[in-house]
């Protein structure tokens, strides 16, 4: 990764010009520290390089030259990801370019593989085919070692942001209760509540999405202030957290008695006795909706 000066060295590009391409005509996407600053990849630079080219040696102007780059981008993955063979083959070859620009912080590659893949087989194939297992691929590199945790945050921050994307675009149903989704404290994979979670606003629920090691005052404070929680979802894989989250549950029952809870992840495929809360998670992504549509006509006549 290079800094904008170490690009500007580069190429001999000023850098007002560097952030006009940027702004105005969307050139590259630079990643960014937490302070703010740019950072160029390889592929970042090398785009740069030809759009420079383009503009000095064609005398084409930078917007012309971006719609080129742009064309030209599209044909590389269009060339490089649609295969003969099974939906299976294209998947299984999406999913490995995908984590191979993760892994070497190639974002804006992987952004431009994922926006293809969602374009060519939609959102849900995308996301159950693709997403999710490159997500589970992560988790088990830095699990032996392959990842370090820089790479694994990374790539778990960038396959997150595509699925936070959707919840704003589905509308939401007023007449539906609510549903608090969260991994509770000292659990950080959300992968499983994610999914779910997007299920649910694609089916018109207005989730309450905590995330990752969300403290219990925390949750309470929410169910004090918002009505209408129909349902109450965490997600578990660390084993070890099962008799927190036991309590927990009893806890948040008599905060919220009416609700109803939902339970997954690894943890709880090991503990199928959980006090009254039920296992949709785990099950088969096919057999949520015919779950959803009872579980809500019921609770529509009780809230």
């Amino acid at each position: 990764m290079y800094s904008i000066k170490q690009v500007v060295e580069m190429l001999d590009i000023p850098s007002v010009t560097l952030r006009a391409w940027e702004s105005r005509y969307q050139a590259v996407t630079p990643e960014r520290t937490e302070s703010g600053y740019r950072l160029y990849s390889r592929d970042n630079v090398e785009d740069l390089r030809w759009l420079k080219d383009q503009i000095e040696q064609q005398g084409i102007s930078i917007s012309h030259a971006v719609r080129l780059l742009k064309v030209q981008k599209e044909k590389h993955l269009e060339d490089n990801v649609v295969i003969s063979g099974t939906p299976e083959d294209a998947f299984e070859k999406m999913k490995e370019q995908i984590y191979t620009a993760l892994h070497e912080f190639q974002g804006e590659r992987a952004n431009a593989l994922i926006d293809f893949g969602f374009s060519m087989y939609g959102y849900e194939a995308m996301f159950h085919q693709v997403l999710v297992p490159v997500l589970i691929k992560v988790g088990d590199a830095w699990e032996v070692g392959k990842a370090t945790v820089a790479q694994e945050h990374y790539m778990t921050h960038m396959i997150s942001n595509r699925f936070y994307q959707f919840f704003n675009v589905f509308p939401v149903y007023a007449h539906l209760p609510k549903v608090l989704a969260f991994c509770p404290a000292g659990e950080h994979h959300q992968v499983g509540l994610l999914l779910f979670s997007l299920f649910l606003r694609k089916n018109g629920v207005e989730v309450i999405y905590l995330g990752a090691n969300t403290p219990e005052e925390g949750i309470l404070s929410i169910l004090e202030q918002q009505k209408r929680i129909g349902a109450i979802c965490l997600s578990v894989t660390d084993k070890a957290l099962i008799p927190y989250c036991e309590g927990l549950i009893q806890h948040l029952k008599g905060a919220c008695p009416e609700a109803e809870f939902i339970v997954g992840g690894k943890a709880y495929e090991a503990f199928p006795n959980s006090v009254g809360a039920r296992f949709i998670m785990n099950e088969p992504p096919e057999q949520w909706q015919s779950w959803f549509d009872k579980m809500f006509i019921g609770m529509k006549s009780k809230i």
